[in-house]
C-alpha cells in the first residue's frame, strides 16, 4: 500500500492517464492510415486530428504533474517535448533551462508548480524554469497578473484556509508533496512577475 493518501492518489491519476493514452493513440493511428486515403485532409478530420494531439500532450503532461514519481529520471528531450506539445498554441511561452536529466519527483513539482503560474498568468506570459545547487527556480512574467492571495498563501501554509476548486487542486498538492519530499515551497510576487522556488 502507499505510504499516504497523497501517493495513492498519485496512483490512481497514474492508472488514469496510463489507460486514456492507448486509445488516444489509436485514434491517431486511424487518422494516419486515413491521411494515406486522403480522406484526413479535409477541415473535419484536421479538427479531430488536432483534438487527438491536443489530448494526448494533456494526458502525458498530467501522467507526471498528477501521477506516481517512480524513483527514475527524465531525459531533457522527453521533458522538454511533454512541454513543447502541451503549450503549443496556448498563451503561455515555457523555457526549461536544464540540460542534464531530472528526477521525475523534481519534475512533478516543477509541472505543478507551472500550473501554479498559469492560474496566475491567466492572459498568457513567459514561464522559464531553471535549478541551481539542487534548488529551483520557477519564474513567470506577464503584463498583467491575476492574483488571489488566499489562494496562494496555500503554498505556505500545510492547512489551508480556503476550499480549493477542481482547477486549482495544484495549490494544494505542490506544498504536500514537497513536504514529504523534505523540501519547502516559497514564492513571491510582484507587479508583473511571479517566482515559486524549492
Amino acid at each position: 500500500m502507499p505510504n499516504s493518501e497523497v501517493e495513492f492518489a498519485a496512483l490512481i491519476g497514474s492508472r488514469i492517464c496510463h489507460d486514456l493514452i492507448s486509445p488516444i493513440g489509436a485514434v491517431n493511428n486511424g487518422l494516419e492510415l486515413l491521411s494515406m486515403t486522403g480522406v484526413a485532409e479535409s477541415p473535419e478530420m484536421a479538427l479531430i486530428g488536432d483534438s487527438v494531439s491536443n489530448a494526448s500532450a494533456r494526458i502525458r503532461f498530467f501522467r507526471v504533474a498528477f501521477g506516481g514519481a517512480e524513483s527514475q529520471s527524465m531525459g531533457t528531450a522527453e521533458i522538454t517535448g511533454i512541454l513543447r506539445d502541451y503549450y503549443r498554441g496556448t498563451r503561455w511561452n515555457v523555457v526549461w533551462a536544464p540540460s542534464e536529466p531530472q528526477q521525475r519527483a523534481d519534475v512533478r513539482l516543477c509541472f505543478l508548480a507551472l500550473l501554479c503560474l498559469e492560474t496566475g498568468m491567466p492572459y498568457g506570459g513567459a514561464m522559464q524554469v531553471e535549478t541551481s545547487d539542487d534548488a529551483w527556480l520557477l519564474t513567470g512574467q506577464a503584463e498583467k497578473l491575476n492574483i488571489d492571495p488566499d489562494l496562494w498563501a496555500v503554498l505556505a501554509t500545510p492547512t489551508p484556509a480556503i476550499k480549493l476548486r477542481p482547477a486549482q487542486v495544484q495549490f494544494g498538492l505542490l506544498p504536500t508533496i514537497a513536504r514529504d519530499a523534505g523540501q519547502q515551497i516559497t514564492s513571491q510576487i510582484t507587479e508583473n512577475e511571479i517566482t515559486i522556488s524549492f
